[in-house]
């Protein structure tokens, strides 16, 4: 064989393995927690127009691509508390993704606004845990999707969080919910042994660790696990680093397994580059940044104008200024706990007309969005408080009082008014109770303001489930805190807290 003819062997041989070597991986985008980030958020991160054109680059780059959303696409800034989903569930279309599960706050309307967005969209919703069966939801969701690249096939499977606790029990009813443990491998199995698939994707809303000990994170699935290849999760909002020991961990075969995720707001992109050959998994975070508005601004202009239409009614509200505040507060903060707390003890005496009100306890994961230093827009406090919930009285025993701070105490504290000082230890013991300076008796009865979020059960709140109640309210109670703001500033008062911190571990 002379010369010219092994070079051009090599030539083509070297073309040959290059277009193999493509061929042999997928590359699959994630993106979890989203929360409503329409837009770049305070910090300049983020935003839907750059995740798109990081989306797009990426499957110009490559033949094999998959799309994926763990869940809460939805609630956190007002285009949800404007439009209720509609921006955000045409844009999981908008934005390719092949596969979504459902997070705790897709529900947060109820089933059948749900079901109205899910009916019209492309990408599949995912659940192998949610029994939907006559719901308005039925028909929508499927437990998985299989995928060809090549000769290799990929299935996604979903897994969803328990809502029993978590959300408002009218919000899913009819729903059955099955253990992500007793189904999740088993699914995995079955997909591999009876359906010949040769990778397993767990799309996940459980969490990397757990909010409730007691309910199975994705930790604890992959650690029981012989199936599951990769892990794609959503809830906890933790920021999974790649090349850290958190973004491996050991299935029930010493196997590690590839588990990601990217806090929340939409500020990064997972990418998991699948070797469809060897089941190699290389992770990459790519952060969504000013770096792709000149790509966004470039190629979607259609989507632009269509944005802007809503974006409109929502910078009216972000723009109108309805008080002022003394000083910022971060959302997680004492200082914003407190004040909100505080302004729902001045709000519901005149609100409820029910006397004795003693204090007020509410929780912390309300509270959406900072306060800032100085002017407060309408929109703002929207975003702060998004729910669909309502102001109520309970009077409750000191029993069960003191088992729901024991709750409270399990997950390090939550907001309450001044009228409560609670001390708790590092195991979730309540070491002291008291309502304005006297510990609390269990014999007595006390009365409290809260929300029916928490006098549901909700956040595991089940010991406020036996409470009288004396009075519920027919309206938003983010609305009233809106006319307690602007009442304060036609007084000339500002929005003010204290970084007392009430609800203390120790």
């Amino acid at each position: 064989m002379n010369s010219l003819i092994r070079i051009a062997l090599s030539v083509a041989m070297a073309a040959l393995a290059a277009g193999a070597a493509q061929a042999e991986h997928v590359v699959i985008m994630a993106a979890n927690d989203t929360h409503s980030q329409i837009e770049p958020a305070a910090d300049g991160k983020g935003g839907v127009l750059r995740r798109r054109a990081i989306y797009d680059q990426i499957r110009r780059d490559n033949k094999y691509t998959l799309t994926l959303h763990a869940g809460d696409a939805v609630q956190g800034t007002v285009y949800f508390s404007l439009y209720g989903g509609e921006v955000e569930y045409a844009l999981i279309d908008s934005l390719g993704y092949d596969a979504i599960v459902m997070g705790n706050h897709e529900f947060d309307n109820g089933l059948k606004p749900l079901a109205s967005h899910y009916q019209h969209m492309k990408a599949k919703k995912l659940s192998v845990n949610y029994d939907v069966s006559g719901t308005p939801l039925e028909g929508m969701i499927e437990p998985y999707i299989i995928k060809a690249y090549g000769d290799k096939r990929v299935a996604v499977f979903g897994i969803n969080v328990s809502p029993h606790g978590l959300i408002s029990a009218k919000n899913y009813e009819g729903v059955r919910y099955i253990r992500s443990l007793d189904v999740a491998d088993a699914t995995a199995r079955f997909l591999k042994e009876v359906l010949k698939v040769d990778y397993t994707i767990m799309l996940s809303h459980i969490g990397y660790d757990s909010y409730d000990p007691e309910e199975p994170n994705d930790v604890d699935v992959i650690r029981g696990s012989h199936y599951i290849d990769l892990v794609v999760g959503g809830h906890s909002h933790t920021v999974v680093k790649p090349g850290t020991e958190y973004a491996l961990v050991p299935n029930a075969d010493g196997r590690l397994i590839p588990i990601g995720q990217n806090g929340k707001s939409g500020k990064y992109v997972t990418t998991y580059d699948l070797d469809l050959e060897t089941g190699a998994v290389e992770q990459r975070l790519i952060a969504v940044d000013s770096t792709w508005d000149a790509a966004a601004r470039r190629d979607y202009p259609a989507m632009q104008q269509w944005l802007a239409g809503y974006k409109h009614g929502v910078d009216s509200l972000m723009n109108h200024v309805v008080a002022h505040s003394a000083r910022s507060m971060k959302n997680s903060s004492a200082a914003a706990q407190n004040w909100v707390c505080d302004a729902t003890m001045a709000i519901m005496p005149q609100l409820s007309g029910v006397t004795g009100i003693q204090f007020a306890i509410m929780n912390k994961g309300g509270i959406r969005t900072d306060m800032p230093q100085g002017a407060v827009t309408e929109g703002l406090i929207s975003s702060m408080f998004p729910f669909d919930n309502r102001f109520m009285v309970l009077e409750i025993t000191g029993a069960d009082l003191l088992e729901a701070l024991k709750v409270m105490a399990g997950r390090g504290g939550d907001a309450v008014s001044r009228e409560l000082r609670v001390v708790c230890n590092k195991q979730g013991e309540v070491t002291s109770a008291k309502v304005n300076g006297k510990k609390i008796d269990p014999a007595k009865t006390y009365r409290m303001a809260t929300i029916d979020y928490l006098a549901n059960g909700g956040d595991y709140m089940v010991p406020l489930t036996r409470a009288k109640r004396l009075y519920v309210d027919e309206d938003k109670y983010g609305n009233h805190i809106l006319d307690y703001v602007k009442q304060l500033e036609a007084q000339g008062k500002t929005i003010d807290s204290t970084d007392d911190v009430r609800f203390v571990v120790k």
